[in-house]
């Protein structure tokens, strides 16, 4: 199944302050409290952070059908906050699978803001899926996939391995715990803008930033036990640890980069950027 796009104009708006606004000292104005970010330790955060969250706007409830492909099996079905488009493909099984033209269609839904395009991992798909297939959503809501990563940096979503979902109908702890257990993975949860981060990683990593939108990151590490107990239980299901990143000229160097996954996993533990 193709991509949709969905088109939609743009509208610019100027608004023209009263003389009272304009009057006020711009050092005493407010900012918009999702911009101020949230006090870890406020009713609202420990609200969130205990799964008690208000579901509405983009985390409201989907009356949509699960979408299935032929044999039954439910799709992966993404769509796009920024842009509102949609699409669903097949999946070979329940931890993933997908065909190439599908990977091609999934890595335009999820380019960067000025359209740069860039590989979507498949075993982070894989997670996102195993997300959505467990809450049995209609869809999975994408605030971020791609993002062109910044000069030093050292964000997931530069390398096509990390994406920031909404689940419609589910609290984002609710979608964080049952990510946490998957193994090899980053999960961040965002009180402020509401939404969790997921990512492939050699050692699972936790974390809550209580950061609000364009604001300096507030990472917190969480739960570094069971980080580590998860990764190890995944290891006995027979999940293989995720290599480290790392662009190589050529395939010894490939071969040896993902040899050194160990040792260069502490270094990769925090996040991410966002």
């Amino acid at each position: 199944m193709r991509a949709t796009h969905v088109a939609r104009p743009l509208a610019f708006t100027v608004v023209l302050a009263s003389s009272v606004a304009m009057a006020q000292p711009p050092s005493r104005a407010k900012r918009p409290p999702a911009q101020a970010g949230l006090r870890a330790n406020s009713a609202p955060a420990l609200a969130y952070m205990a799964g008690k969250q208000g579901l509405i706007g983009c985390h409201a409830p989907s009356e949509k059908p699960v979408p299935r492909d032929a044999t039954g099996r439910p799709m992966l079905a993404l769509r796009t906050l920024n842009r509102n488009e949609s699409l669903a493909v097949p999946v070979a099984g329940d931890e993933g699978g997908f065909a190439s033209a599908d990977l091609d269609a999934i890595a335009h839904l999820l380019r960067a803001m000025n359209g740069d395009e860039h590989p979507i991992d498949p075993r982070t798909l894989g997670i996102v899926y195993r997300i959505e297939i467990h809450f049995a959503a209609p869809e999975v809501r994408v605030v971020s996939g791609y993002r062109i990563p910044k000069p030093g940096s050292r964000s997931n979503h530069g390398r096509g391995r990390a994406m920031d979902i909404v689940v419609p109908g589910v609290p984002d702890e609710e979608v964080a715990r049952f990510a946490r257990d998957l193994g090899f993975v980053g999960v961040g949860v965002y009180p402020s803008s509401q939404f969790v981060h997921v990512d492939i990683r050699p050692r699972s990593y936790f974390w809550v930033d209580y950061s609000g939108p364009h604001m300096r990151n507030r990472e917190l590490g969480i739960l570094s036990d069971l980080a580590a107990k998860n990764d190890e239980a995944a290891r006995a299901r027979g999940v293989a640890p995720v290599e480290p990143f790392g662009i190589a000229t050529n395939v010894d160097d490939a071969l040896d980069t993902r040899e050194r996954a160990g040792s260069v996993a502490a270094a990769q533990d925090d996040e991410d950027e966002d």
